[in-house]
């Protein structure tokens, strides 16, 4: 519950359209400890389940691997199963170690060099368009 509080209270505070020191001060200090909550729920909470990939998730990897063994000529029956093989689906965790976390802490000095997200537009315009 605790982080699922500091989550939307973080979310709240990315998504102010007005921004003091105080209010980046206060969100600079929020993910900081949204950042040691993430790492205690993988810690405590995580451990405690046995979570694996999702049907969807297995089907695509046994697409995938079909598809990389015709594509191999050179296959022969001697070969070791690999691990996940068919029939048993991959053990499956949070992983903190993806961009979209990692890039958290970097929301307060974007949002101190560039602004609000609603004060720009990351739309390409063509030139085509722009008559004059």
């Amino acid at each position: 519950m605790t982080l699922l509080f500091r989550l939307a209270e973080w979310h709240a505070l990315a998504k102010l359209r007005l921004h003091m020191d105080s209010t980046l001060s206060h969100m600079d200090s929020v993910t900081t400890v949204l950042g040691q909550e993430l790492r205690r729920f993988v810690q405590d909470t995580c451990s405690r389940f046995k979570t694996t990939e999702l049907p969807k998730e297995y089907a695509a990897r046994g697409r995938r691997q079909s598809r990389k063994e015709a594509q191999n000529l050179e296959t022969t029956l001697n070969t070791a199963p690999k691990k996940g093989a068919a029939g048993e689906r991959r053990p499956k965790t949070l992983n903190l170690s993806v961009y979209k976390v990692h890039a958290l802490g970097d929301y307060v000095n974007t949002i101190r060099l560039f602004g609000t997200t609603d004060s720009f537009s990351s739309q390409i315009v063509s030139l085509k368009s722009v008559h004059c």
